[in-house]
C-alpha cells in the first residue's frame, strides 16, 4: 500500500494482550490515523509505555522483558505490510533503556482524543 494514502477510515493500530487474556490477543484496533508515521508513532509509543509499565523496581532486562511478554501489551499497523512498525525491531532498547514521559505518551497521539462525536473508533 502507498505511504501517501491512507486506507478508508485512516490506519489502524492494532493492541495485542501478550498474556492471552483476550480472544486472538486482539484488545482492541484503534482508527483514524491520517499517516502511516502517526500510526507508527502511536504503536511504538503504546509499547513503549507498556514495557515501561511491566518494569519493576531492581529488576534485570531479562526480567523486564520475560514480564512484557508474560503481561504486556503490543502493537501493531494494520496492512501496514513493511511499512509497519514492529516492536521486535526496539524490544531490545527499550528493556536496556527506561523511557521518559514523551517517549511513553501515546495519548498525545490517539485520534481519539480529537473525536467530539463520542465515537471512540473501536471495533468491537
Amino acid at each position: 500500500m502507498s505511504d501517501l494514502f491512507a486506507p478508508d477510515g485512516g490506519w489502524r493500530v492494532r493492541i495485542l494482550d501478550l498474556s492471552g487474556g483476550a480472544e486472538d490477543n486482539i484488545v482492541e484496533e484503534i482508527g483514524g490515523f491520517p499517516t502511516l508515521m502517526q500510526a507508527n508513532a502511536f504503536a511504538r509509543r503504546y509499547v513503549r509505555d507498556s514495557v515501561e509499565l511491566c518494569r519493576g523496581p531492581g529488576m534485570s532486562t531479562k526480567d523486564v522483558l520475560e514480564a512484557w511478554f508474560a503481561f504486556g501489551e503490543d502493537a501493531l499497523v494494520v496492512d501496514a505490510e513493511q511499512g509497519g512498525w514492529r516492536s521486535a525491531t526496539e524490544l531490545g532498547d527499550f528493556v536496556d533503556n527506561r523511557a521518559g514521559a514523551e517517549e511513553r505518551d501515546w495519548r498525545a497521539l490517539d485520534p481519539r482524543r480529537d473525536d467530539s462525536d463520542g465515537d471512540d473508533g473501536l471495533d468491537e
